[in-house]
């Protein structure tokens, strides 16, 4: 018997809502803290060097997930987790009025992040031990789709309300300090709803010591190691998001840097002008809900498209290539940029959201590429998460360099670096080698991060 049939409630009742909870303080840690940062005065190179690292806090989940199963249920962990984000998201919150409130920001978002990965690895174990393979697969869709809802919230939401809130007279500091409780209370009121309606999610068997725990997880990457043409395919999944890795922090900096230092000047708070033509609340319209919906859309598109031709070495490079191409659109931003005639928003939505979409796209091959020809065997799950921790460290040394080189090279030069960083990415899925043979039925929802 299913925990989900022990506790009668339906998976629609906590599922939408567990990922948003996991897409919520993710987008507030990657994207926020960058553009209230900026909004604050702090340079690209300033941002990315101290925001960038972060992120691997999501690649050690790996390492602890499993002695998280010697004490109580995974139900327990998710909402204590979400208790705790809601605290931090407070401090951060508080601490804007601090004369060190980037240091101790910088420090507040490493325990969130901390909290968000401990939820993440709390909330799939949910979901994998409450429902059946045929539930899973029924509410797969539903996970991508309120994780992009999640990032919605933070992105268009918070960030929108703290432009409103100057546009109506507020000082930085406090408009952020305001639209960072609205995200505070978002992950209490979802700790207080998860209370009454999350299953236990428990393990079969519960680890008896540390030792046991060890012992499984040496068990799990000697395995690992062994899988033939290992390195070869690691290759290809460090690769692939080689040139997504610089734009990933470094862009939406581009959007809101002023027209005078070459950006798109998506930085008004109140009036607008030559170096700020557009306001803040449009680049939350632009890159936290457009973008957001259209990344949805195309990576539900590139999972019928891979259902439907199948992973082989020639979609595989078409997908890298839709993943890859549409990085020049930054750079064709970037020799548009005009003191005398800003771009106008209908070109940056365009331009941007291709860009989105081809990522969210593309990026469809890579999560199949894991679960097809690295993870199949005895730890199908625990070979998963290695291979996303893999594919995500290549994020921190692009991320941390991305506003060194943007502040030094300029915007221009910048993304023509960009678009070199790419080609090994295609390189990568021409020579990734296929050493399973595949029915072509696995189930993909929308992608995640």
């Amino acid at each position: 018997m299913t925990q989900a049939t022990k506790t009668n409630r339906s998976p629609a009742s906590w599922v939408p809502s567990a990922y948003l909870a996991e897409g919520i303080p993710f987008a507030m840690v990657i994207w926020v803290a960058g553009t209230m940062f900026k909004d604050l005065g702090h340079s690209d190179s300033e941002i990315t060097a101290s925001t960038a690292s972060i992120g691997i806090m999501w690649s050690l989940k790996p390492l602890y997930a499993g002695f998280l199963d010697m004490f109580k249920t995974k139900r327990i962990w998710v909402i204590a987790m979400q208790l705790v984000m809601a605290c931090l998201l407070g401090l951060w919150a508080l601490s804007l009025a601090l004369p060190n409130y980037f240091v101790v920001g910088i420090l507040l978002l490493w325990l969130l992040a901390f909290a968000s990965a401990t939820q993440d690895i709390c909330i799939d174990g949910v979901y994998i031990t409450s429902l059946d393979e045929r539930a899973q697969g029924k509410f797969m869709g539903l996970q991508g789709a309120f994780w992009n809802a999640g990032r919605i919230f933070a992105t268009a939401v918070v960030v929108g309300a703290a432009g409103y809130l100057q546009k109506k007279g507020m000082d930085a500091k406090s408009a952020w300090g305001a639209a960072l409780a609205v995200s505070m209370g978002a992950m209490a009121l979802l700790a207080a709803y998860h209370y009454f309606v999350l299953p236990p999610g428990s393990v079969p068997v519960r680890p008896e010591n540390t030792a046991a725990v060890a012992k499984t997880f040496k068990n799990q990457f000697l395995d690992f190691i062994n899988k033939p043409y290992l390195l070869g395919m690691l290759m290809f999944v460090f690769l692939f998001r080689l040139g997504e890795g610089f734009l990933l922090l470094e862009a939406p900096l581009f959007m809101q840097g002023s027209v005078t230092n070459g950006g798109l000047g998506m930085c008004a708070t109140n009036a607008i002008s030559a170096a700020c033509p557009h306001l803040l609340e449009d680049k939350a319209l632009i890159d936290g809900f457009i973008s957001t919906v259209v990344s949805l859309a195309f990576g539900l598109l590139g999972g019928i498209f891979a259902g439907k031709y199948g992973l082989n070495r020639k979609t595989l490079v078409f997908m890298a290539l839709c993943l890859n191409i549409p990085h020049i659109t930054f750079y064709i931003l970037s020799c548009m940029v005009s003191p005398d005639a800003p771009v106008s928003l209908p070109v940056i939505a365009t331009l941007v959201t291709l860009e989105k979409a081809g990522y969210a796209f593309g990026f469809v091959a890579n999560m199949l590429y894991m679960m097809q020809q690295i993870s199949p065997g005895k730890y199908h799950m625990t070979h998963y998460a290695y291979c996303t921790a893999i594919m995500n460290l290549v994020l921190i040394p692009t991320q941390m360099a991305s506003g060194f080189l943007a502040d030094h090279m300029g915007f221009q030069t910048f993304f023509l670096v960009v678009m070199a960083a790419s080609i090994p990415s295609v390189l990568g899925a021409y020579f990734a080698p296929f050493p399973n043979k595949v029915d072509g039925d696995t189930k993909l929802g929308a992608a995640r991060h």
